[in-house]
C-alpha cells in the first residue's frame, strides 16, 4: 500500500473516531423513527358553543375537551370544559369554575389525575410568573395556586404555553421573550421536573429538544400518552400579519433519548396551532383559522 492510500485511511479513522466522541457530530445521535403520517381535516362541533374555540386540550382518559375563548388582547380568555359525544361532537358544559379572572386566562392542560395547570396573566407584574395549577372535577376548579420552579424570574419572560405529561412528572412549557412595542422576538419549548413543591428545570432539557427548537418560534407543545410523540407549533420570524404557524411532530424510540427532526403534519394545512393528541393517539386535535377570522376546532386522523 502507498503513503498516500496509508494517509487516506488513517484521516478515515481519525474522522470517525472524532465523529463518535464530539457531540453533535454523529448521526447515530438523531433518533430515527418510524414515520407518523395523519390524513384528514373534519371540523369538530362543540354544541351549544359559538364563540372562538382555541388552545384544545383533550383529558387523559379523552372524555373531556378543555379550551379557551380568543386570546386577543380585546377579550376576556376563559377556560372552558365540554364532554364527548363521539369524536367529531362534543357538549359544552360551559366556563370552568373557580378559575378564571378579568386576565387572561387559558392555555389548559391536565394530567391523569386532574392536576389541571393553565396560563394567566393575573399577577405576572408582581411575580414574573404565568402558569398556574388546580384541582379539577366536574367543571370546578379548587386550590388554585402559581406553578413554582417555571418561570425566569426575568422582566419580558414570558411562559405563555404549558403542556403536563400523563403521569404529571414533567412540563413542556414555553419560554417566550416580550416587550412593550410586543413579541415574542424567540420562543422555545423548555422541560422540568416535578420536585416534593415544585418544579425544576431539568440540565439536558436543551439536549432532549435541540432538533425541536430552532431559530424561528416553537410553542405550544403536546406530547403524547407514551411520551415518544412531541407535537409542537412552529412559524417563522419575524412576525407579520401574513404569518401562518404550522403543526409538527418529533418522535424517539425511548423517553431517555433526544427528540428527533421534526416534520410537518402534510395533512393540517392553513393558519394551525396548538396540537392536542388523543389518549390512543388516533385522533390529533387543533385550532384552526375559519374564514372570517373566527378559530374552530379541527380533528385529523393517524393512518400510521
Amino acid at each position: 500500500m502507498d503513503m498516500k492510500n496509508r494517509k487516506r485511511i488513517s484521516l478515515s479513522i481519525l474522522l470517525g473516531a472524532l465523529m463518535a466522541i464530539l457531540p453533535g457530530c454523529s448521526k447515530q445521535e438523531i433518533p430515527v423513527t418510524e414515520p407518523i403520517v395523519f390524513e384528514g381535516a373534519y371540523k369538530v362541533n362543540v354544541t351549544g358553543y359559538a364563540d372562538h374555540l382555541m388552545e384544545p386540550f383533550i383529558s387523559r382518559d379523552g372524555n373531556t375537551l378543555m379550551f379557551n375563548n380568543s386570546n386577543d388582547a380585546t377579550a376576556n380568555t376563559n377556560l372552558h370544559w365540554a364532554t364527548k359525544i363521539d369524536e367529531v361532537t362534543f357538549q359544552y358544559k360551559g366556563e370552568v369554575t373557580g378559575v378564571n379572572t378579568a386576565s387572561l386566562d387559558g392555555v389548559p392542560t391536565m394530567d391523569e389525575n386532574g392536576i389541571l395547570y393553565f396560563v394567566s396573566t393575573r399577577d405576572y407584574t408582581a411575580t414574573l410568573s404565568t402558569i398556574y395549577e388546580s384541582n379539577f372535577l366536574n367543571g370546578v376548579a379548587s386550590h388554585v395556586a402559581l406553578t413554582k420552579g417555571v418561570s425566569k424570574n426575568q422582566a419580558g419572560w414570558v411562559n405563555f404555553d404549558v403542556e403536563v405529561t400523563a403521569n404529571g412528572e414533567l412540563l413542556y412549557f414555553v419560554d417566550g421573550r416580550f416587550d412593550q412595542a410586543g413579541g415574542p422576538y424567540e420562543s422555545d419549548i423548555v422541560i422540568a421536573q416535578k420536585t416534593n413543591t415544585a418544579f425544576q428545570r431539568l440540565s439536558n432539557s436543551n439536549e432532549i429538544l435541540e432538533h425541536v427548537n430552532s431559530d424561528e418560534l416553537e410553542y405550544a407543545a403536546c406530547i403524547s400518552a407514551n411520551n415518544l410523540e412531541l407535537y409542537f407549533t412552529r412559524v417563522a420570524l419575524p412576525l407579520s400579519s401574513t404569518s401562518t404557524p404550522q403543526i409538527y411532530v418529533s418522535g424517539r424510540n425511548n423517553a431517555n433519548e433526544p427528540f428527533g427532526l421534526p416534520n410537518k403534519i402534510e395533512s393540517i394545512t392553513g393558519f394551525v396551532e396548538a396540537a392536542t393528541i388523543s389518549p390512543d393517539g388516533n385522533n390529533l386535535y387543533y385550532h384552526k383559522k375559519e374564514a372570517g377570522g373566527m378559530f374552530g376546532l379541527y380533528l385529523t386522523k393517524r393512518v400510521r
